[in-house]
């Protein structure tokens, strides 16, 4: 389940936003499940729907609303993808990347990754904030990885070491920033898993088991295809729900309950970025 893009594919999608926009953007910004009222707090948006940009996929998922917000967050110029692309839509792992790779021939040099999440950690709580410090790319690792196929030398190299996926740098600035505003922020390890299904109680044991402290259905191929062209990563998890880890549980995950608390946590996870944004701008 593969779909190779050129370098050709890629730069008529940038020349149809560059067009269209009045500077060109320095941060890359997705926003996950329940998260796209973020990008209202951006000024001067020039908005462009999906479905008007060649090559561009389509969201699906309800609380993804499907465009590009261009415009200045923080003194920064950034390109917002409000919605993004999941592999459980059936979307293949480079048309779920298609937009970074075209962030970063716009002229992004980092890219931000917001998702909504399961918390794994026992010590996590519904309504938590994650840094991402590192992933699991389960889809990847059995097969469907965003970097399958030809090379393409322009973006990076043919075996990028993913040492460091999700910059130093960027997560000292964030957890500076979280100190900073008193906003609670807990760290660690996210896994990908495909969904759309939410995880059994099993998987959930297996999970923890194997280092994770959160769970969700994103973020790992555009980390990967990001950092692979050079750009420097921030991934910040917003824990929407606590995974049930026994069948004799009465809780029950629903993605109501994700969208409802993505919406919560957006003011402070909104707080948050635009500090990291301002101390970037500086």
């Amino acid at each position: 389940m593969h779909t190779q893009f050129s370098i050709d594919e890629y730069d008529a999608a940038t020349t149809y936003i560059r067009t269209r926009i009045p500077q060109q953007p320095t941060v890359g910004l997705i926003l996950g499940s329940g998260l796209s009222p973020l990008a209202e707090a951006i000024e001067e948006g020039v908005r462009i729907p999906y479905a008007h940009i060649p090559h561009f996929p389509v969201s699906t998922v309800e609380g993804h609303t499907g465009q590009l917000v261009i415009g200045q967050l923080a003194g920064v110029q950034v390109c917002a993808m409000q919605g993004r692309f999941h592999f459980y839509e059936g979307y293949t792992p480079q048309q779920i990347t298609f937009p970074v790779r075209v962030m970063q021939r716009l002229g992004a040099g980092t890219l931000i990754l917001t998702n909504a999440a399961g918390g794994l950690n026992p010590a996590f709580r519904s309504g938590d904030l994650m840094l991402i410090e590192d992933h699991l790319n389960f889809v990847g690792m059995t097969g469907n990885h965003p970097l399958y196929g030809p090379n393409l030398d322009a973006f990076g190299l043919r075996f990028p070491s993913m040492t460091r996926v999700y910059a130093p740098r960027l997560r000292s600035l964030l957890l500076e920033t979280a100190a900073e505003l008193a906003i609670p922020v807990r760290q660690g390890v996210y896994a990908m898993v495909s969904g759309p299904s939410f995880e059994t109680p099993a998987e959930v044991r297996y999970l923890r088991a194997v280092g994770a402290d959160a769970v969700g259905m994103s973020t790992a191929p555009e980390a990967t295809v990001g950092h692979h062209a050079g750009m420097e990563v921030l991934g910040i998890s917003s824990i929407t729900n606590v995974a049930v880890d026994t069948v004799d549980s009465d809780a029950d995950t629903s993605h109501t309950e994700v969208l409802e608390t993505g919406a919560e946590i957006v003011p402070q996870l909104t707080r948050l970025l635009v500090g990291v944004l301002r101390k970037m701008a500086r």
